[in-house]
């Protein structure tokens, strides 16, 4: 009888740099990862994403950061969802239906404390759950806060992922 197995890749860097991202009381302006793309090599059948957020100088208490994942069915170099392009970058987006409705929420931080460069860790979370079970054959990140002030400058690069294949023997 076959046994199936989980099977991990190697962490992943996803490219992006929160670096002094400003603050922004709607989530609507924030910083778009680098395009993963699924459909062309690994076609992992899910992706665990984790990382860390260090804030800047004196957060707000009872504020939060959140990292949304957009999914598509072709590269955003193609099809653009609102100002999402698949290029690391500085974004706001035009319309802001696009974060209940293209963009799905993986994680929200609370910041608890005014203190100065405090990192934040995010539990891994499931890329395909937050699509039905399903992952898409493009997605990527999109990180936005309300924290008034500005992250501290070197969070640069801090999200990664592990994706999931198995293994039938």
């Amino acid at each position: 009888m076959a046994s199936t197995t989980i099977n991990y890749s190697a962490n992943t860097t996803i490219t992006m740099d929160l670096g002094s991202l400003a603050s922004s009381s709607t989530f609507t302006a924030g910083v778009e990862s680098a395009e993963i793309d699924n459909a062309t090599t690994n076609k992992y059948v899910d992706a665990l994403v984790q990382g860390k957020v260090k804030v800047g100088t004196t957060p707000t208490a009872n504020t939060t950061i959140n990292i949304y994942v957009w999914g598509a069915d072709t590269s955003l170099g193609t099809t653009a969802i609102d100002v999402l392009d698949g290029t690391t970058s500085a974004e706001t987006l035009t319309n802001s239906g696009v974060l209940g409705a293209a963009l799905r929420l993986g994680a929200s931080i609370g910041v608890y404390a005014t203190t100065s460069d405090v990192t934040y860790n995010v539990a891994p979370f499931s890329v395909a759950a937050l699509f039905g079970g399903n992952m898409p054959k493009f997605w990527g990140l999109f990180v936005a806060h309300n924290t008034v002030a500005a992250l501290n400058a070197t969070n640069s690069n801090l999200f990664s992922f592990n994706g999931i294949k198995y293994d039938i023997a």
